[in-house]
């Protein structure tokens, strides 16, 4: 998502997950249950709890439902127990993907996963194939602010980079756990971003137009659809135009 097409892109991924709404909060149960086992039910000292809960609050769920994901958790409250899956392999014209999975049936998963890849025209690889080209990292992008004084309170926020394209579109870019705590400085210094998420970012990117990107986005579909997943990460960038 560099370059001119970063903004189109992180747009049309929003109006996706708008689309799927239904299963939105589904999987927002999940990975707040998950964190909150992993790291415990204090969103002040487990960052990833933090992050899993703004974005239920983005989404509207209930505050009763996000405290009920934290308890099953937590174990306070009983629950199932999910397990965390990456799966990696190749779309349309080489394009890496990522698809991070929670579940509570490896067989099935994994069932669903290398359908959703053969029937759309990809391939489920081996474990590490694509990794590589991924990076973890959080980022923050605004479409309307001042330059310097955004990078001025970005950098003092914690940021590690702040990048500005040939549009005027700039991407604060922070470390997984320093997102919301740069998130948060910079709306209390009056910057409201547009789009921002902890993510596995491509370092090398594959450029699709025309049927490629139009075949490639109905893979993403395929797999973003599947009960099962939680994120898909692709290097990826399509020009559905």
């Amino acid at each position: 998502m560099a370059g001119h097409s970063k903004w189109a892109n992180i747009q049309h991924k929003k109006a996706r997950v708008d689309a799927q709404r239904g299963k939105i909060f589904t999987k927002l149960i999940k990975e707040i249950t998950v964190a909150a086992r992993e790291g415990g039910g204090d969103p002040a000292s487990n960052p990833r709890l933090r992050l899993a809960m703004d974005k239920a609050w983005d989404a509207n769920m209930p505050k009763d439902n996000v405290q009920r994901a934290i308890d099953k958790g937590t174990g306070n409250l009983e629950g199932v127990d999910y397990i965390e899956l990456r799966y990696e392999g190749y779309g349309i014209g080489g394009a890496a993907l990522m698809v991070d999975c929670m579940t509570d049936n490896k067989t099935r998963t994994v069932a669903d996963v290398r359908h959703a890849f053969t029937k759309n025209g990809g391939n489920l690889g081996t474990d590490g194939c694509v990794a590589f080209n991924f990076v973890h990292q959080g980022y923050l992008v605004f479409t309307d602010a001042d330059e310097d004084k955004l990078m001025e309170a970005a950098l003092e926020a914690g940021a590690e980079d702040v990048i500005v394209d040939d549009e005027g579109i700039i991407e604060v870019i922070t470390t997984p756990t320093d997102w919301a705590s740069v998130k948060s400085a910079l709306e209390t210094a009056g910057f409201t971003s547009q789009a921002g998420d902890v993510t596995m970012r491509a370092q090398n990117e594959t450029v699709l137009t025309g049927d490629e990107a139009v075949k490639m986005q109905k893979l993403l579909d395929a797999l973003e659809s599947l009960d099962d997943v939680q994120d898909v990460y692709t290097s990826a960038v399509l020009h559905l135009e």
